[in-house]
């Protein structure tokens, strides 16, 4: 499974380039197309693992002024 992830950033938020090392560093992959990020699961995953992956997300990028969109196909 793969979780897609859309970010709109803020002008009054972190500098781009700060909130992609922080999603690097949680495991996502920046990519182009429909999305901006990409992360691999390499197996099946719950729904409970999605939302902790979001929880994990929302603590991550707390203060950075970003917003995100998530899907988990």
């Amino acid at each position: 499974m793969e979780t897609y992830l859309r970010v709109t950033f803020s002008s009054e938020g972190s500098a781009p380039s700060e909130v992609v090392e922080r999603l690097r560093s949680l495991g996502f992959h920046p990519t182009q197309g429909n999305y901006d990020f990409t992360y691999d699961w390499k197996r099946e995953v719950s729904t409970e693992d999605a939302m902790e992956l979001a929880n994990q997300l929302t603590e991550s990028l707390r203060g950075y002024k970003v917003l995100f969109e998530m899907e988990t196909v």
